[in-house]
């Protein structure tokens, strides 16, 4: 018993989340909600979906040239933010030490365990194998979001990234869809903070 509380204090005074870390996380978290809540009233604007409309209290911009602004203006910050943060991760061997190995029969088993409640949250320096999958997939989304989004502000630069998405029209349906992937991602994250309060300690001072 004694040398568990000793390691647990060992574990409290390292430093488990850089500071390159939690600054690249807290600003693509501030961007893609900026992003989420101008690209809702863009889509306002143009319905790609006939029953879907957002309620002008969640979106940014108030119009369509004030949305398009906030849009544009962000997107610089999550895209460079984001190679940042996907760079270091990859330079440094942080992605392939905290996200790898994964397979389908640990994703599964502790799939089962959080939804019986009965996953562990002891050790948050290392990631069960939904986490390590919920990281992986939003990285992968996050350039979708891009890629389809260049294919939309970019159609005729771009002929070729157009065609890959499907044309132009396609194109706002993936990006629509990468961007609903994103929010469901940022609930689950609020839920999972709501449930785990240390891990919120853990982004902010870094153990």
């Amino acid at each position: 018993m004694g040398n568990l509380i000793n390691h647990e204090i060992a574990l409290s005074h390292v430093t488990t989340q850089p500071a390159w870390v939690r600054i690249t996380h807290w600003i693509n978290a501030l961007a893609i909600v900026l992003m989420v809540m101008s690209g809702w009233q863009v889509y306002d604007a143009s319905p790609i979906f006939s029953f879907l409309r957002f309620p002008s209290a969640i979106t940014l911009g108030d119009w369509l040239g004030g949305a398009l602004l906030w849009h544009f203006a962000i997107m610089w910050l999550l895209v460079v933010n984001f190679l940042a943060y996907l760079g270091m991760n990859l330079a440094s061997g942080r992605l392939r030490r905290k996200l790898l190995p994964i397979s389908f029969r640990s994703i599964a088993t502790d799939l089962v365990a959080a939804l019986r409640g009965t996953l562990g949250h002891e050790d948050l320096t290392r990631y069960n194998a939904v986490q390590k999958l919920a990281y992986l997939v939003v990285i992968v989304d996050i350039v979708f979001v891009i890629l389809s989004g260049l294919a939309i502000w970019k159609s005729v630069q771009f002929p070729l990234l157009r065609l890959l998405m499907g044309g132009y029209d396609n194109a706002r349906v993936v990006h629509f869809f990468a961007m609903s992937v994103l929010v469901a991602f940022f609930v689950v994250h609020v839920v999972m903070i709501a449930l785990v309060p240390r891990s919120l300690l853990l982004m902010i001072r870094g153990r």
